[in-house]
């Protein structure tokens, strides 16, 4: 006799969760067809009897009907300072260096929050695959036990970073990172001024999900800046069979960093925007040479890392000439809304700009507070990276 398969267990919460991210990302409501839809591209199918149920028993607690059939989130008929009272209670946690501002928050919390137009320009480098960032994985790192972070050997007597196995994430982990990020740039919106610049990190295989939901959620795509980088990524033969295979490659050696490019859309002309919101192109690095999509790099400097211990720690010299290029001329506001240690932010007080970061990590907020004023100062970051 033929037998069904047993239904996929579920982590506690999920059903939840990714309702949650679903109607987060769509602030107007939804129809139950279409949330039981997005709830199962991202949990699977055997989700939608739990969607249905886990709706009736939480309306009106966390969700109201918006008609007949649809639903939205509480939150969103509340009053904005009920909204700020129950979900912001951290913004009374924040530290300032110079012109430099940290807030411990969730980003989309206080984007939400943020008057419009107040922020000029981003540089971020936000969690790639979202999963390697959860408490659970970064307990595993810093206790050195990896998880989905890969702790590589040391080379040549060199202790390598730890790198996150992108190549591990799930169908649903990849469709809850487009949400995110679409999310994300929603809530971001509003807040920029237009012409502004939004620049984030991402990486070869996931750069083109990142990059699709920042155009769908309305931002306009500039193209790709090229961190230009020698590092320890990839080249690997083949695991366990190097030696039946000694001259094949599983992926390239990476050699460059992929850097997304977009901005607000323009107020008129580039020349309107510049003289109404100082926004709409990059800052020269002289008359002489324009801003260049390529940057010379180098590998995070061992001495910046012990000022600012975080996997993903970008060297000063490189972010200097990126942020300095964010604003054309030379004032206004750059935000990096995943802000780890404060490296953006040092960069931008190196160079002279006012700065917000956002950190949601209670840890990385704390090393935040002192890796920011040392960073700001470090040597190894004053003279610009190389242009081309």
């Amino acid at each position: 006799m033929h037998k069904l398969p047993l239904q996929q267990k579920r982590r506690p919460g999920e059903v939840r969760d990714a309702i949650l991210s679903v109607l987060t990302a769509m602030p107007g409501g939804a129809s139950l067809q279409m949330i039981e839809q997005h709830v199962a591209g991202l949990i699977g199918d055997g989700a939608r009897s739990s969607v249905r149920s886990y709706l009736r028993l939480n309306t009106p607690s966390v969700f109201v009907r918006t008609a007949r059939g649809q639903y939205g989130l509480r939150i969103a008929t509340q009053s904005r300072a009920d909204w700020i009272a129950e979900s912001c209670p951290e913004y009374q946690r924040r530290f300032s260096f110079g012109n430099a501002e940290i807030f411990e928050a969730d980003c989309l919390n206080w984007l939400r929050q943020r008057q419009p137009n107040t922020i000029h320009g981003v540089v971020t480098d936000p969690p790639y695959g979202l999963f390697e960032y959860t408490a659970e994985q970064q307990k595993k790192l810093r206790n050195g036990k990896g998880g989905v972070w890969r702790i590589p050997p040391s080379f040549d007597g060199v202790q390598r970073s730890p790198l996150p196995r992108f190549t591990v994430l799930s169908p649903q982990d990849l469709r809850a990172l487009e949400l995110f990020f679409f999310e994300w740039a929603q809530a971001l919106i509003p807040a920029l001024v237009p012409g502004a610049n939004v620049i984030v990190a991402t990486n070869p295989l996931l750069s083109y999900l990142v990059s699709g939901a920042l155009a769908k959620a309305g931002l306009e795509r500039r193209g790709e800046l090229v961190r230009l980088v020698m590092t320890m990524r990839g080249g690997d033969r083949p695991k366990a069979a190097h030696k039946e295979f000694p001259d094949v490659s599983v992926m390239p050696r990476s050699m460059w960093e992929p850097w997304l490019m977009f901005r607000k859309p323009l107020e008129g002309r580039v020349q309107d925007n510049l003289r109404k919101w100082g926004t709409g192109g990059f800052r020269r690095p002289s008359a002489a040479k324009p801003f260049g999509d390529v940057i010379a790099s180098s590998p995070t400097h061992k001495s910046e890392r012990q000022l600012a211990p975080h996997p993903s720690l970008k060297p000063q010299q490189f972010l200097r000439t990126l942020v300095r290029g964010v604003l054309p001329l030379g004032r206004g506001i750059v935000l990096d809304p995943f802000c780890g240690t404060g490296s953006t932010l040092a960069a931008a007080e190196a160079v002279g700009y006012s700065s917000i970061g956002i950190e949601k990590d209670p840890h990385y907020f704390e090393i935040a507070k002192k890796a920011l004023p040392r960073l700001a100062q470090h040597k190894n970051g004053n003279l610009y990276s190389a242009t081309i």
